[in-house]
C-alpha cells in the first residue's frame, strides 16, 4: 500500500468530496465535475492523485471516464490506522 500518497489524496478538502460523492456509486468525470467550481485542469489534477494513491479507479466507458472508489485500499488504511492507534493490551496505555 502507498501510505504516503493515501494520506496526501486526502489531505486535501477538493479530493476528499470526490471521494464522498463516490460513495454514492461511479460517476463520470463529467458527473463529478458538476459538483465543483474549479477548472478541468485542477480537477484532472485531484483525479491524477487519487488514481496514484489508489483510492479510485477508472475505466472509459465509450467518450467518458467513469470513477469509482477502491474499497480495498480503505480498509488497507484502516487497518494501518488501528495499528499505529492501538491500545497495548493488558496496561491500558498506548503503545
Amino acid at each position: 500500500m502507498r501510505t504516503q500518497e493515501v494520506f496526501k489524496a486526502i489531505s486535501d478538502p477538493t479530493r476528499r468530496k470526490v471521494l464522498k460523492l463516490l460513495q454514492g456509486g461511479s460517476k463520470s468525470a463529467g458527473e463529478l465535475a458538476e459538483a465543483f467550481d474549479i477548472t478541468k485542469g485542477s480537477l484532472s489534477h485531484h483525479f491524477n492523485v487519487l488514481k496514484a494513491a489508489d483510492l479510485v479507479r477508472c475505466e472509459r466507458r465509450g467518450q467518458q471516464i467513469v470513477y469509482s472508489l477502491n474499497t480495498t485500499v480503505f480498509e488497507d488504511v484502516a487497518a494501518v490506522l488501528l495499528d499505529l492507534f492501538k491500545v497495548a493490551k493488558g496496561n491500558g496505555e498506548s503503545s
